[in-house]
């Protein structure tokens, strides 16, 4: 079944005759062990009749030698599907390179709590058929993006999980205009704030007191941090809004962050309009891989008893 009449998200199941044909590999050298799961890959996927590619850099973590190497965006258009071994860090670095990609990415975790991630690289040799067998769904998740102006230059930067407008090493308040489709909705004076996808709803969002929203949801969700007003509270929007934010404070470095990763500077009088991106991301799931799974699985809740 194909559901791709919803904007941000859909399921898709594989056609499953067809078995896997072209795997790519991305990892981060970062990660302990990172080589020796490479190296397990490759084995199992060479035995199996599966042609492995190596982005460029992730070819330099094992000892095999005469694979196709790549760039990652070639990598992933050369692969029937791109595996990416790391954290959600990792995940998320991978994600924004290849926005647009038709290509389906699964992770396999190495590092810590591992939202976006399908599996744990100690599972992969035991799922291996499954992912050889295509016996995955696809989750077409949406991008987010800024546009606006950062201290003279022009900004157009693009977010999986989320936007943080916040001070810079100054912990001071900060003072910030916030609209919904050209409407003031309300002047913060907070920590920072966060305008966040579904998918970012599990990150920094969670942490600074968000709300848990379902991938397939189609809405933003506009959170303060550490709020100077106790009655601020986080704010769901329609996916299609566009959410305004408009610096007013002085002597002060304000910065945005895509994803915890990609900062531009700003000053007073500086604004970006979030809304979302044309371009989306296709994640690999397996059967035993759902939101509310990985929910009870990070979170420690209670699934049946």
């Amino acid at each position: 079944m194909d559901l791709q009449g919803t904007k941000n998200f859909w399921y898709c199941l594989n056609e499953p005759t067809k078995s896997l044909k072209r795997l790519g590999i991305f990892g981060n050298p970062e990660k302990t062990g990172a080589g020796d799961l490479i190296s397990e890959v490759i084995l199992l996927a060479e035995k199996s009749g599966c042609e492995v590619i190596l982005e460029v850099e992730t070819s330099k973590l094992c000892d095999f030698v005469n694979k196709p190497t790549l760039s990652l965006q070639a990598t992933a258009e050369n692969s029937d599907l791109l595996l990416v071994l790391g954290g959600d860090g990792t995940m998320l670095g991978a994600a924004r390179s290849l926005a647009g990609s038709t290509t389906p990415v699964l992770g396999v975790n190495t590092g810590g709590l591992g939202f976006l991630t399908a599996l744990s690289g100690a599972q992969f040799a035991e799922l291996w058929p499954s992912i050889l067998n295509k016996e995955y769904r696809l989750e077409h998740r949406p991008l987010i993006e800024a546009r606006g102006t950062g201290s003279g230059s022009n900004i157009l930067q693009k977010a999986v999980n989320d936007f943080v407008i916040g001070g810079g090493a100054a912990s001071r308040l900060i003072e910030l205009e916030v609209s919904v489709n050209g409407e003031v909705m309300t002047h913060y004076r907070c920590d920072g704030l966060i305008i966040a996808s579904p998918t970012g709803s599990t990150a920094y969002s969670l942490a600074a007191g968000g709300a848990i929203i379902a991938p397939e949801a189609d809405v933003l969700s506009i959170t303060p941090i550490c709020p100077h007003t106790l009655s601020n509270r986080s704010v769901i929007v329609r996916m299609d809004a566009e959410v305004g934010v408009k610096v007013l404070t002085k002597k002060l470095e304000v910065y945005l962050t895509a994803d915890g990763q990609v900062q531009h500077l700003m000053s007073q009088g500086d604004e970006v309009v979030i809304s979302r991106a044309a371009e989306s991301i296709t994640f690999a799931r397996l059967p035993n891989s759902t939101f509310f799974t990985t929910l009870r699985q990070k979170l420690n809740w209670r699934g049946q008893p």
